[in-house]
């Protein structure tokens, strides 16, 4: 499998990456013997390139992927900084769409102390020593709304610095965002420069926001970008049928439209609505990697075909 350097560092990832949301248990529960068979059949495709997050199940999607990679080297290996876990104080059934979740409460902390908090508690339930890349998790009016600005004052004020100075000192080895909005990109963008955007949704075959100008950005910046949500929360997968989710809800009858329209397109082409969304992101000139999530490792062998298909020259005005 290809890889790529991320911005002007030395970490190099797969252009096909690992996405561990489904393995913390998002939307449905699965046995820990399933989440290592998904692990295990990207590794076998020679997918090395591996993201995961605290948010992700709690911590659980960290700790079953650090089972996967104990004893195993070659890889690149990212998390997120931004939420700090603790015991919790009552039993969790489930939260922010995770099923049975590990047992830890939440608090949101974008100050240095807060991200290095963070990175040590992921480094410790992935068991390993450094990672190759860390995205500051959610930050952004998209996730927190009007309380964003006193994250992004904790974050300026000793959260950036601090990621610069664990860079310096070779605990991580790149740093960027990971979050599902432009503006908090370009806004941290102005503040100083990022390695890397982990982009959900908003460079894609139906979203293409980022276009107008983070695009741009860092091109110039030469920040690389991560895509993940390619299928824009599902209905680039099932089409534009009745309970289709768009970012994360109901989809609306304009997007229904636009993404009827898109599959025609693909149709005409002669391949699936869903292939044309996963060759759009890999295909795109920005794209640094795409990352593929589930938790079936029979979904996960037929996104890589088709991700792997031959870009058909009808295709060419759809995906440009």
């Amino acid at each position: 499998m290809k890889t790529r350097k991320i911005g002007r560092t030395d970490v190099e990832v797969t252009e096909i990456a690992m996405g561990c949301a489904s393995i913390g248990n998002l939307y449905r529960e699965i046995g820990e013997d399933q989440a290592q068979a998904v692990l295990q059949t990207a590794w076998d495709a020679g997918i090395r390139y591996f993201d995961t997050a605290p948010h992700y199940g709690r911590g659980l999607s960290e700790m079953r992927l650090g089972r996967l990679l104990a004893g195993r080297s070659g890889f690149t290996l990212s998390t997120k900084v931004g939420r700090v876990l603790s015991p919790a104080n009552t039993p969790i059934a489930e939260a922010d769409s995770y099923v049975k979740p590990a047992q830890n409460d939440v608090r949101y902390d974008y100050s240095g102390d807060g991200l290095e908090e963070s990175l040590e508690q992921s480094l410790g339930r992935l068991g390993v020593t450094r990672a190759d890349i860390v995205y500051v998790h959610d930050i952004g009016e998209y996730t927190h709304g009007p309380r964003n600005a006193e994250h992004m004052e904790a974050f300026f004020s000793s959260g950036y610095e601090r990621l610069v100075s664990l860079k310096e000192a070779g605990r991580i080895g790149a740093f960027g965002l990971g979050v599902n909005e432009c503006q908090v990109c370009l806004d941290v963008m102005d503040y100083g420069p990022l390695d890397a955007i982990l982009l959900a949704g908003r460079l894609t075959l139906l979203d293409r926001s980022a276009e107008a100008e983070l695009v741009p950005r860092c091109r110039e910046a030469g920040t690389s970008l991560v895509l993940g949500g390619v299928f824009n929360s599902g209905i680039l997968a099932t089409g534009p049928i009745e309970g289709a989710t768009y970012d994360y809800g109901p989809a609306p009858q304009e997007v229904l439209d636009r993404v009827r329209a898109l599959q025609g397109g693909a149709e005409r082409a002669g391949i699936p609505l869903a292939t044309a969304a996963l060759l759009f992101a890999k295909h795109h000139p920005a794209t640094g990697a795409v990352l593929l999530g589930t938790a079936r490792p029979a979904t996960l062998v037929r996104n890589l075909d088709a991700i792997s298909r031959e870009l058909p020259e009808d295709a060419a005005d759809l995906l440009s």
